[in-house]
């Protein structure tokens, strides 16, 4: 498929989805997302990791509020299940792991895409924005899903009510993020975050993802099982005998991903 407001490349098992739509710092259109929904999908068969990055200054500045329509046309409650749901969930259930590298600023439902990934790496001097009661909105695209889990409920609480920006520092203080890196150092780090993912056991990340997403619905006994049934589906895999091999003799492991 060709893309006309992303870019998607692969090389080494490492996926790259650029967001590339600079002028309107990567605001998220009817179009992109389509696109993003099925890039997904396509690195999903083929790499055995994504990077999530913006061009440009920003990573995403949020919907597209120009997108075509007016404001009056526009009807959120379609938008969001049409349009966002299947590319959220596709970015969620994807069985290999996603980072989100955030150039800059991530607003609204672009800092909610970012923070559906697995991992968000961010440089210092990128920003998250839930921008949405500055026009008299909630916050959706999956903020009100994310927020609580990852920064806590009065973190969440109140970057919502008070639609200020947080900064990355910040963001990785309060456990919203993974890290916060300098700019200058931020192309090298999340490539070689990307590369270790890339070489890495591929059934133990899935399950890793899976068995860490479905602990908010589990208690106890439920998520003990789920444990054992994912570890004795690793345990069986080629990457868990290579492990073990390489452990004992002492060099570092040749993982397959399966």
């Amino acid at each position: 498929m060709d893309y006309d407001t992303i870019e998607l490349r692969e090389a080494d098992g490492i996926a790259v989805l650029t967001l590339d739509r600079p002028d309107v710092l990567n605001a998220l259109s009817t179009q992109m997302r389509a696109e993003i929904l099925h890039a997904v999908r396509e690195a999903e068969g083929s790499a055995r990791v994504l990077v999530m990055t913006g061009a440009g200054r920003a990573f995403c500045s949020g919907q597209d509020l120009g997108d075509g329509r007016s404001v009056a046309q526009v009807n959120l409650e379609r938008t969001l299940r049409d349009e966002y749901e299947p590319m959220l969930m596709a970015i969620h259930d994807c069985a290999i792991p996603i980072i989100a590298a955030v150039n800059g600023a991530a607003a609204g439902a672009g800092a909610n895409l970012a923070l559906a990934c697995d991992v968000v790496i961010a440089t210092e001097s990128a920003v998250f924005l839930q921008a949405f009661t500055r026009i008299g909105l909630i916050p959706d695209a999956g903020g009100t899903y994310w927020l609580p889990r990852q920064m806590g409920m009065a973190k969440a609480m109140g970057a919502a009510l008070f639609a200020e920006p947080v900064s990355a520092r910040q963001a990785s203080d309060w456990g919203m993020i993974w890290e916060a890196v300098p700019d200058d150092a931020f192309e090298e780090r999340w490539m070689a975050r990307a590369r270790h993912l890339a070489t890495g056991p591929g059934i133990a990340y899935r399950n890793v993802k899976r068995a860490i997403r479905e602990t908010y619905a589990n208690g106890l006994e439920a998520q003990l099982a789920l444990e054992a049934r994912l570890q004795g589906e690793a345990g069986r895999s080629r990457d868990f005998a290579e492990g073990v091999l390489a452990f004992l003799e002492k060099r570092p492991a040749r993982f397959e991903g399966r």
